[in-house]
């Protein structure tokens, strides 16, 4: 493995668990301990990965973020984000970051966004136009979804939440993701909407609802999407 991940992160305490984890994975793994820095050493180093503090002294995560995209870096940026801080995750996006992960984190979702990102940037960022679900098809451009001959109905709502969980490649989505990039930061509704939602779409595309076979529960986490094997 050869992907150089930057890790820009004033805490010291944090930013050498980042760089144990990481490096305990095969990763290359560069530092800087403020945003002054973290911006030097990405436009030097040209990193396949940056993950971003957003509370840094002199410039801070969004600063960062917007001058590399200023000066047409592409490479993906996760930013890290205090517990709750919803303004902050859209500030972040807005201002160029690919993802966020939110404070405390654990390590196996530390490493499965790593890996999300690194495979969009591998595959160009290609978005997902069609799933096949046993005798299911969606098709995610057009909105539309048939089993066998008989076209089914899906909000676009379920849509979108299908797009996630195909984006996220078998990786599991949270429920505070779900509610961020399907829902929107405003409205902003309890993690009970989307069990709900997922129940809904089970029933609409599984066979079995009551024991899926492609919309998976990942307990503590979220879900995941299981995709038909070849």
């Amino acid at each position: 493995m050869n992907e150089r991940v930057l890790i820009v992160e004033d805490e010291r305490a944090m930013r050498t668990a980042l760089a144990d984890v990481l490096a305990a994975e095969g990763y290359r793994v560069l530092t800087a301990q403020d945003g002054v820095c973290g911006l030097e050493r990405a436009l030097k180093e040209q990193p396949n990965l940056i993950l971003l503090d957003i509370m840094m002294p002199r410039l801070d995560g969004f600063e960062v973020c917007a001058e590399l995209r200023r000066l047409g870096q592409t490479e993906p940026i996760l930013m890290l984000t205090a517990k709750g801080q919803v303004e902050d995750r859209v500030t972040g996006l807005d201002a160029g970051a690919d993802d966020y992960l939110v404070k405390p984190f654990s390590t196996d979702e530390l490493l499965a966004r790593v890996r999300a990102l690194l495979r969009r940037r591998a595959r160009g960022q290609k978005a997902v136009r069609e799933l096949e679900l046993g005798d299911v098809r969606v098709d995610l451009v057009q909105q539309r979804t048939w089993r066998g001959r008989k076209e089914l109905h899906l909000t676009a709502k379920e849509y979108a939440m299908l797009r996630l969980l195909a984006e996220a490649e078998g990786e599991p989505v949270t429920r505070e993701r779900f509610l961020d990039l399907v829902w929107g930061y405003a409205a902003f509704p309890t993690t009970r909407t989307v069990d709900t939602h997922i129940a809904t779409l089970r029933a609409k595309l599984e066979p079995r609802p009551e024991q899926p076979r492609w919309l998976k529960t990942v307990h503590g986490v979220g879900y995941r999407l299981e995709l038909s094997q070849p």
